[in-house]
This record gives structure tokens, C-alpha cells and sequence, in this order.
């Protein structure tokens, strides 16, 4: 629903990733939604977001950071589940626990995954099982994949789609 927003750290380094799947079936990918590992999906209503949302937002990412103002990063695992093809990020664990510690209203993925869903970068989704398969293979052969971030992305669901809100870097 427009107004939905979600704490993000983008991955344009696994962008191919989801171009594989794209080219296999396109269906199996949100058009115009970079690869990107969710914090916590939803977050505060887009109305609801002012400094002090931000502010907090802002000291858990940097705490969780342990103020050295990046995060490394290696993608080097394929998780396939029926429909799903996704990569783990077990290095950004530490920032999504943070970030749903400080707004514990907000229940990530509306408790579908349970209260502490691992993070992930989303290859495809609602494929079938042989294109699920074929997509989960090729993207293993494209691993692993050594990246860094430096900032998390607060984006809200527009009628135009998603739009970012605010950059926070992960330096105090």
C-alpha cells in the first residue's frame, strides 16, 4: 500500500543476480526494485517518519556498525525454497536485530518469518520448481560476491512506486 516503507541496504553488486532470474522468467522479479537486503519490512507508516524516527533509526545503524562507517560483505550461498531463490547476508544480522530493537512495534514482515527473519538478498520469488531450480543454479555459478556498504536506505511505497526517503551512513 502506498504510504509502506522499509529500512534497506542496497546491493547493486548483486544486481546480476537478479537479472539472471529476470531473464529466465521475469515474473520471478519486482520491475524497478534493485537487489537489495531488507533491515526491517515494513517500517513506520511514510506519515510517521520525522527527525526523531530518523535520529533513532540513524544511532542503532551506527551502533550496530560498531562506528567503523562500513560493512563487509560476502555473498557465497543460494537458499532455495519452493518458490524462492534468495542469498543470505548473515554479515547484516548485527544492523537488522539493532534496527528491530529500536522500533520492537514493527514486526518484521508482519510476523509471516517469524520475529527474527534471517536477512536476505531476494533473487526471485513464486517461480516454479524447475525455474526456481535453473535460477538458484546459475546464480551459484555467479558466487560469491565481495561488496561493502556504507549507508541504509529509507524507502517509501509510492503510487509511482518505491522512493527513497532518507540516506543514513553508518558513521556517527
Amino acid at each position: 500500500m502506498p504510504g509502506t516503507t522499509a529500512v534497506l541496504v542496497m546491493l547493486p553488486d548483486a544486481d546480476p543476480l537478479l537479472e539472471i532470474a529476470g531473464r529466465l522468467d521475469a515474473r520471478t522479479v519486482r520491475p524497478g526494485v534493485p537487489a537489495h537486503a531488507a533491515l526491517l519490512y515494513p517500517w513506520l507508516p511514510a506519515d510517521r517518519i520525522g527527525a526523531a524516527e530518523l535520529d533513532r533509526l540513524r544511532a542503532a545503524l551506527v551502533e550496530a556498525a560498531a562506528g567503523a562507517g562500513r560493512i563487509p560483505l560476502l555473498l557465497d550461498e543460494v537458499e532455495l525454497t519452493g518458490s524462492f531463490v534468495g542469498v543470505p547476508v548473515p554479515e547484516l544480522h548485527a544492523a537488522a536485530s539493532s534496527v528491530r530493537t529500536a522500533f520492537p512495534e514493527q514486526v518484521p514482515y508482519g510476523g509471516r518469518f517469524g520475529p527474527d527473519p534471517r536477512v536476505h538478498v531476494t533473487v526471485a520469488m513464486d517461480a516454479d520448481a524447475r525455474t526456481a531450480a535453473d535460477i538458484a543454479r546459475r546464480v551459484t555459478g555467479r558466487l560469491p560476491i565481495r561488496t561493502e556498504v556504507s549507508a541504509v536506505h529509507v524507502v517509501a511505497l509510492t503510487p509511482e512506486g518505491w522512493q527513497i526517503v532518507a540516506e543514513l551512513p553508518l558513521t556517527a
